[in-house]
């Protein structure tokens, strides 16, 4: 694939992105042209090729997501500069860093726990996330830093989030705020959709003394031969049944 041409203005932008794994994908698409996620995995080490590409579109870069072969023949994602004039020049200096005081306003605001799954963490296993993601808002609407506007995930529910904001159709196109408050991963609590999809969403953590229910449920759902997901939602469906 050809390289793109990069008109001066837009090369002085991707040259002052300093951190590292941004500057990394920067670079590369500029010499080659694209990236690719083997290039990021097995050349670079980024075992999440999509949070890489996440750090370069959070600094106001945008990325186009396609297809290419890898060195197998399979078929992998790639990505390359978008359009020029898709430049968010409300992005271009990155987001803000969280203060360690932010963090800790927010631990006390919210509690030690992820606000998805509500599971405990201790405070260093707890990432803050911006419950309308940073590509669609910024941080421009959140003034002083509302607490309410932001939450805290555990690694595996941030993962989680971001693969499917990444592939929502708000996302993608029309980014729209609102359509971002009525989603699952924005609030939890009272939501309407999961990323444009008409799906409800519940993520249990059994933890110390509530984990021998979930054994008995787990040897429960392999006795009937269920996976445990079905096997919860068969006993929630009879329960609620029989309460009629």
């Amino acid at each position: 694939m050809s390289k793109q041409a990069i008109p001066i203005h837009i090369m002085k932008v991707l040259k002052s992105v300093t951190a590292k794994r941004p500057r990394t994908v920067i670079d590369h698409i500029i010499k080659y042209g694209h990236i690719t996620t083997e290039e990021l995995k097995e050349q670079y080490g980024y075992n999440h090729p999509p949070r890489a590409a996440r750090d370069v579109r959070e600094q106001g870069i945008p990325l186009v997501t396609f297809k290419v072969r890898d060195s197998t023949g399979r078929s992998i994602g790639a990505y390359r500069f978008g359009a020029w004039d898709d430049f968010r020049s409300d992005r271009l200096k990155g987001r803000n860093a969280f203060s360690k005081q932010f963090k800790k306003d927010l631990v006390s605001h919210h509690g030690e726990k992820c606000h998805i799954c509500s599971g405990t963490f201790a405070e260093r296993y707890l990432q803050i996330d911006h419950r309308i993601p940073y590509e669609v808002a910024g941080d421009e609407i959140f003034g002083e830093r509302n607490l309410d506007d932001y939450m805290l995930l555990c690694s595996s529910c941030n993962r989680a989030k971001s693969w499917s904001c990444e592939h929502c159709p708000n996302w993608l196109n029309d980014q729209d705020k609102s359509i971002c408050t009525t989603c699952y991963w924005a609030s939890p609590e009272s939501y309407t959709h999961i990323a444009l999809r008409e799906i409800r969403r519940l993520d249990i953590v059994w933890e110390e003394n509530e984990v021998h229910h979930y054994d008995k449920l787990k040897q429960a759902s392999e006795k009937a031969g269920e996976d445990m997901p079905k096997f919860v939602k068969d006993v929630l469906r009879r329960a609620l049944c029989k309460g009629k």
